[in-house]
Formats: structure tokens, C-alpha cells, sequence
């Protein structure tokens, strides 16, 4: 069975730190590209970060870039964000997804499937 399965959410003061996980299941999408994306309430979802199967190749949207890491860790399964220097405007519920197609840009989320659950983040001012 093709998974995705994102952890690690949770509470920060502005200027905090989370690492997120997406422990990625399943033999298609463990050779997949991940991408992780957000959704505030009342907005649409957003790309935040991608990353290729080898990990040689990423992509973050611009209000992230400098702040947030993203890097995976095959043997173990699992793609990881690592976000600094929380704002509240990072406040959202994030997804894992495995990119299924190359048919449209990295932040297309029509190119992933197989989402996860989502994992709340919540910065506080």
C-alpha cells in the first residue's frame, strides 16, 4: 500500500523551531519526489518545499527560502522539514505528498498524489 504519513507538528513561539517527518510507504512512492505543502483556513494550498528521489534536487517557495530545510533520508524512509525562525504566518496544516507526474511546475499540486493526513503547525506572535 502506497502511504504517506506526516508527524512532528505542533506549537511555537515566532522566531521557534520544528522539524517535520513524512515517513513515505510503499514501492512506488518510496522512489518518488516528495513535496511538502500548506493550507491556511480560508487559502488555498500552498507549495512550500520539494525534493527529487536522490535528494540532489529542491525547490522552496520564496517566504521559506533561508528559513526552512527540507532532506530525506532513504534508508529510513522519511523526508524531513526543517523549519526556523517560525513567523505566524507559517501557521497551516502541512501535507506530504509523493510527486506522481512531471507534467506541470514542482508546486503543482496536481503532480502529487497519495497525501498524507497532515500534521498542524501552529506559530504564536
Amino acid at each position: 500500500q502506497e502511504q504517506l504519513l506526516e508527524s512532528g507538528g505542533g506549537l511555537v513561539h515566532a522566531g521557534g523551531s520544528l522539524t517535520l517527518s513524512c515517513a513515505v510507504r510503499g514501492r512506488t512512492v518510496s522512489r518518488s519526489g516528495v513535496g511538502w505543502f500548506r493550507q491556511a483556513p480560508g487559502k488555498e494550498r500552498e507549495f512550500v518545499s520539494g525534493i527529487s528521489y536522490s535528494g540532489d534536487s529542491t525547490d522552496y517557495v520564496d517566504s521559506v527560502k533561508g528559513r526552512f530545510t527540507i532532506w530525506r533520508d532513504n534508508a529510513k524512509g522519511t523526508v524531513y522539514l526543517q523549519m526556523n525562525s517560525l513567523k505566524p504566518e507559517d501557521t497551516a496544516v502541512y501535507y506530504c505528498a509523493a510527486r506522481l507526474t512531471y507534467i506541470r511546475s514542482v508546486s503543482d499540486p496536481l503532480d502529487y498524489g497519495h497525501w498524507g493526513q497532515g500534521t498542524q503547525v501552529t506559530v504564536s506572535s
